[in-house]
């Protein structure tokens, strides 16, 4: 009998789903305790600030009470005294013992840097948050990374050909400026992409968002406010009469943006126009921004190589140096840190400052000597380990080996995230004496 004109159906072969790598949003309260009740002070304050359901857990089981007992030697009865214990206090305290860490490792601590191909052509943007990296542009897609093991933790395609040009995430999606569209990627459950309509607005070069509002600077001169829950554009705003360039956007919905021809405007959602305008005193483009809404300054860097700091309660100018020879493409902070800024430019230096006066306290490079031995590997391949070289104040930043420069960074905990335009990501880790 022929095989062939058998009645027994053929059986397809079977798809099998792809697997998706498991993530710390799939362990259980009960295991988070269990890993909690082993870290020491510092890392376990650092674990608090990474998301609300970790922090949810730690307060909880009050470890962050119980440790803090056990350094300053409190007793019990003093310590369940109302009068002598308030949380609120102990928060204070805990919180000012993390800041105070963060920043003496950065202005003065040894740290490693932890390098990897983490694109196939290029990658040029970074955003670093609870305890995750997200980086892009360049090519067409989006990686999600650990801030902690440099690992992949997630990808985001581009849905067309339409270029992506800025991009940040949160707790629960991605938002992408792509082509003159918004994006947005969900992070959790089924995975979708939402669009805003094809020619929204015009050429946008810049975005920052703060859920549901993304706002959009473009190449006209204007700010449009894009809502991401009715997927429209809510509000125009004429802010320049060139192009914004840069953009930073406060929770309480404070507009800042800069121009390609040197003006800083600020604007509210509460109106149609801009409400003030700050005195910068150059020509020279604006290139980034960056707004510090714990103490009310503004910090922007120029393409002439000059960072700037206005107060903005006063409107008026803090201090003004100028600590690069040419452009400064980058500059961020740790939330609620008013004590150390960090900028990164063309010259590839990342350095310190404080953000009351200017003074830079420190500048770092990648020590090209050699690798530190490192086994630590990815998909994308081996994470080369190598030291931080600090910078004396007399060195001649032009007689030095070319380094590429550092097109985006951001900061968090003892961290530093860089990228270049080119393949590579930088994760700087600094450590206490």
């Amino acid at each position: 009998m022929d095989p062939r004109s058998s009645s027994v159906p053929r059986q397809l072969p079977v798809k099998r789903k792809r697997r998706r790598p498991t993530t710390v949003d799939a362990f259980g309260h009960d295991v988070l305790r269990m890993i909690f009740v082993l870290l020491d002070l510092v890392h376990l304050i650092r674990c608090s600030a990474v998301c609300k359901s970790w922090s949810t857990v730690i307060n909880k089981l009050k470890l962050l009470q119980i440790l803090y007992q056990k350094q300053h030697q409190i007793d019990a009865a003093s310590f369940s005294d109302a009068s002598a214990y308030s949380e609120r206090l102990l928060n204070i305290h805990l919180e000012q013992l993390a800041m105070d860490q963060h920043k003496f490792s950065l202005q003065e601590g040894p740290a490693d840097i932890f390098q990897w191909k983490g694109h196939l052509k290029r990658v040029n943007q970074c955003r670093m948050k609870m305890g995750m990296i997200l980086t892009g542009v360049g090519d067409k897609e989006m990686r999600l990374w650990s801030a902690e093991s440099g690992k992949c933790l997630d990808e985001f395609f581009l849905p067309d050909k339409a270029p992506l040009i800025d991009f940040d995430f949160d707790e629960g999606k991605v938002v992408g400026l792509v082509g003159t569209r918004i994006c947005i990627w969900k992070r959790i459950g089924i995975r979708d992409i939402f669009s805003s309509r094809d020619g929204l607005f015009t050429k946008g070069l810049c975005m920052r968002y703060v859920d549901p509002l993304a706002v959009i600077g473009c190449e006209d001169g204007k700010v449009r406010v894009f809502d991401m829950y009715s997927r429209k554009c809510s509000q125009i705003i004429k802010m320049h009469s060139g192009s914004v360039t840069c953009l930073s956007f406060s929770d309480d919905q404070l507009i800042v943006s800069g121009s390609s021809l040197g003006s800083l405007t600020m604007s509210d959602l509460s109106s149609d126009q801009r409400v003030a305008t700050l005195s910068t005193a150059s020509s020279a483009g604006i290139r980034t921004l960056c707004l510090n809404p714990s103490s009310h300054l503004l910090f922007a860097g120029s393409t002439d190589g000059f960072a700037s700091c206005w107060d903005l309660r006063t409107l008026r100018t803090v201090w003004k140096t100028r600590i690069s020879p040419n452009v400064l493409y980058s500059m961020d902070h740790l939330r609620n840190d008013k004590s150390r800024l960090v900028v990164g430019g063309i010259d590839g230096i990342v350095r310190i400052l404080d953000q009351e006066n200017g003074i830079v306290l420190s500048g770092c490079i990648m020590d090209e000597s050699g690798n530190v031995p490192n086994r630590s590997t990815d998909k994308y391949g081996a994470i080369e380990k190598k030291k931080v070289k600090r910078l004396s104040e007399d060195v001649h930043i032009d007689l030095m080996p070319h380094r590429p420069p550092i097109t985006c960074l951001g900061v968090g905990m003892q961290k530093i995230v860089t990228t270049h335009n080119d393949k590579y990501i930088r994760l700087w880790k600094f450590r206490n004496n």
